[in-house]
This record gives C-alpha cells, sequence and structure tokens, in this order.
C-alpha cells in the first residue's frame, strides 16, 4: 500500500501478470474462447458519479480478457480514472480518445496495451476536457466514436480509421458521469448499454433519466441500442436499504438486472492506487469473484442474443 499521507508512487510500465495469461489453443476453435457471433461495442454509462462504472468497465474487461476475448477499453471520460486504473499514468498518454474524437489520429495509434494480455486501452488525454466544446463545431458531432470504432462503406472515418484494428471481441467504453456530447458519443456508437447502479436511495431517480435519453437515442440517432443490463454495485447486504434498493430495481426493469451483485470491498478500493484491475490485485477477494460471475453473466447474455 502506499503511503496515505503521500501520493501514490508512479505505477511501472505494464507488464503482463504471470497469473493472468490468455486461453491456450483448444482443439475446438471455440473452446475456452468468450467471443461473440461479431464485435459488440458495450459502454458502462451512468450520469451519476461514484457509483462504480469505472471500476466495472476495467474489472469486467479483465475478466473478459482472462477466459480468451481480445478486448479493448475506451476511456471517455476526462478524468481518466480507467486509464490510471489499467496501470497507464498520465505521462504515457500522449495519443488517446481526445485525438481520435478531434480527428488528429486513426485508432490504432491511439491504441495502446496494458498489462493485462488481451486487453488494450484507447487512454484518456487532458486534453479530452475540452473536446466537448470544439464537437459544437463539428459535423456528425455525435457519430465521431462511432465512426472511429467501426468500418464504414462509405471509407475511413475520423483521422482516417476504418474501424478497430486488431480483432477485438468486446470494446468497453467507460463514460463520463454525465449526459453531455462525450456520453452522447458513447450511445450512439453502442450496442448495448451497461448500467451501474448503486444501492441507495437516489439510484432508481437517476436511472430513470438515464433510460429516458437512452430511448431518445434509440429512436433518433441508433436504432440499434439496447441495454445489456444492471449491475448493482457497492452492495452491503447487512443493510436493510441495500436490499429495497435490489428488490425495486429487480421489479422495475425485470431480468434486465443481472444476478450478479457486486459488493463493497476494500480490496476493490485499494486496487486503483496500485494500478491494477481487481482481478490482479487479489484475484481470491469477494470483489474479485463478483466481476468474474457478471462476466459470465455478459457473456451467457451475448451468446443468448447471437442469431
Amino acid at each position: 500500500m502506499p503511503d496515505p499521507g503521500g501520493p501514490p508512487p508512479p505505477a511501472p510500465d505494464p507488464q503482463p501478470e504471470a497469473g493472468l495469461r490468455p486461453a491456450e489453443p483448444a482443439s475446438d476453435p471455440q473452446a475456452g474462447r468468450a467471443a461473440p457471433a461479431r464485435r459488440r461495442i458495450l459502454i458502462v454509462a451512468n450520469q451519476k458519479g461514484g457509483v462504480g462504472k469505472t471500476t466495472t468497465a476495467i474489472n469486467l474487461a479483465t475478466a473478459l480478457a482472462a477466459v480468451g476475448s481480445r478486448v479493448l477499453v475506451v476511456d471517455l471520460d476526462p478524468q481518466g480514472n480507467a486509464s490510471t486504473g489499467l496501470g497507464i499514468p498520465a505521462g504515457r498518454r500522449h495519443c488517446g480518445t481526445y485525438d481520435l474524437l478531434a480527428g488528429a489520429a486513426a485508432l490504432p495509434e491511439a491504441t495502446m496495451p496494458t498489462g493485462v494480455p488481451g486487453l488494450d486501452l484507447v487512454p484518456s488525454t487532458v486534453d479530452l476536457s475540452g473536446i466537448e466544446l470544439e464537437l459544437i463545431d463539428m459535423e456528425r458531432r455525435e457519430y465521431r466514436l462511432r465512426e472511429a470504432l467501426r468500418p464504414s462503406p462509405a471509407g475511413p472515418g475520423p483521422g482516417g480509421s476504418a474501424g478497430v484494428g486488431p480483432d477485438y471481441d468486446y470494446v468497453l467504453v467507460d463514460c463520463p458521469p454525465s449526459l453531455g456530447l462525450l456520453t452522447l458519443n458513447g450511445l450512439v456508437a453502442a450496442d448495448g448499454v451497461l448500467v451501474p447502479l448503486q444501492c441507495e436511495f437516489f439510484a432508481l431517480e437517476g436511472l430513470t433519466h438515464l433510460l429516458r435519453t437512452i430511448e431518445r437515442v434509440r429512436r433518433g440517432l441508433n436504432p440499434a441500442l439496447e441495454i445489456q443490463g444492471v449491475v448493482l454495485t457497492m452492495a452491503d447486504t447487512r443493510n436493510n436499504l441495500t436490499n429495497m434498493v435490489a428488490a425495486d430495481a429487480r421489479a422495475f426493469l425485470g431480468d434486465k438486472v443481472y444476478r450478479t451483485v457486486i459488493p463493497r470491498n476494500v480490496r476493490v478500493s485499494e486496487a486503483p492506487s496500485h494500478g491494477k484491475p481487481v482481478l490482479l490485485y487479489d484475484m481470491r477477494c469477494a470483489g474479485s469473484r463478483a466481476y468474474i460471475d457478471l462476466a459470465r453473466e455478459v457473456i451467457r447474455r451475448e451468446e443468448a442474443r447471437a442469431p
């Protein structure tokens, strides 16, 4: 643990973790590989901050990579917490989501490896905090991320990108805690939305607002957008409020709410200060086990929806 009285030490360049390796090839080409029928772009979004959104994005991505999927995390939050949590300090982020949205770089140029085998990152840089003002005057401003991540029949998108280069199975986009142009770009680019829902009193009120926004985007900009699922986070089952919020969410959203519940866990809170997902920091803790279970549920839902 770093000294609590001072800033954490800079994270070293990420190296592949010894305990987390890509799945070995098997006789069945699909064995050990959690790949959807086609590349899926999932955004992790909630306009309310502090709900475990970034924690969910990086740990779900790590769990998916651990079972053999090729995963790309796109850090669309100017705070850059997903980049830090994956061990990429600010000094190493020379190109990222700002360059992608501004058309200054193609996706392969903005992508960098992490310390997790099979998991790459498009990091957030300090310039991203001003991109929404710049997007106002850009053509097709709501489609900038979509055109950078998806191959286009009309040719390259902004920055000359013709879509995702490597054969990624999942692209997870960590959105900022707002419903501005950055999150709108994520919603327009996505196939599905994964919503972290903190087990607290005001959570359902904020969720209703987000669901209305998703419906407006579906009607006007992205008809294929769907809710992949809602995950309950920061749960303390000893607390009556947690159980009430969980029951209300399941009554309101039915099977859209994942069975997996992410508990409050000190190891989950400690992991980012070490520049690691909790699955690498402490594989045996309750938080790690919960994110592994969540990855299984996501994979099952993707397999169920495949034609």
